[in-house]
């Protein structure tokens, strides 16, 4: 089944248990595919790519976590812990991402395939992870391993 079709039938399912916050949230998933594709000139009734969709379920996620972060910084538990439990349900639909030792592993074979000796490379070499891992990757991680890598 593709993702798409499992949200809109886990969207079904959260109508029938009357769960808001679900209710709520794969809302917001399919109302952030439908701007995505009108942005691309198509229409609501074309369908995104499962890539296309990932990109969207990512960009969610990273508002969810930034939004989270921000409501803590002003004191407002409450809110945080709403955007903590979308992150969760959104979270749900992206597939995992790498290990830390996989992303190491990816990082050096990446460096050496493009002689990448020192930082003012680190662009081309972030560029090529991304693409090899499809962006699958913890960014905080990224960045902490390839500064290993290449200090």
């Amino acid at each position: 089944m593709a993702l798409m079709e499992t949200i809109r039938e886990d969207l079904k399912n959260a109508m029938r248990a009357k769960d808001t916050l679900r209710l709520n949230t794969l809302r917001g998933i399919i109302t952030a595919g439908t701007n995505e594709l009108v942005a691309k000139g198509k229409t609501p009734q074309d369908a995104l790519s499962e890539d296309e969709l990932l990109t969207v379920l990512r960009r969610l996620a990273k508002q969810r976590k930034e939004s989270s972060e921000q409501f803590r910084k002003a004191g407002r538990e409450d809110l945080a812990e709403i955007e903590d439990a979308e992150l969760s349900i959104i979270s749900a639909y992206l597939p995992k991402p790498l290990s830390r030792e996989e992303l190491e592993r990816i990082v050096k074979e990446e460096k050496e395939s493009l002689g990448i000796s020192d930082a003012k490379q680190r662009g081309q070499l972030i560029g090529a992870i991304m693409k090899r891992t499809g962006g699958n990757v913890d960014q905080g991680m990224l960045q902490e391993i390839i500064s290993d890598l290449l200090a």
